[in-house]
């Protein structure tokens, strides 16, 4: 069985590899020629959900908070 650090160690080691590695293009190749006949889109019956937006007044409690600055040259 690996230890932690071994895996740890082992996907590091990957990674640096996999990161070196540089590749170019020489050609940009084609898509194929494709020719599609036929077929039929499925029916589909559809229940859209009942969405009633509306507004509401709330109050919320919000705490007092007092703030004494400890050094005051540093503005």
């Amino acid at each position: 069985m690996i230890s932690a650090k071994r895996w740890f160690v082992a996907v590091a080691a990957l990674a640096i590899s996999a990161g070196a590695c540089t590749a170019k293009v020489e050609d940009e190749g084609k898509l194929p020629d494709v020719d599609v006949s036929g077929g039929q889109a499925p029916q589909v019956d559809v229940d859209p959900a009942n969405v009633n937006v509306g507004t509401d007044t709330n109050t919320v409690v919000t705490p007092s908070v007092n703030v004494t600055p400890t050094d005051t040259t540093h503005r």
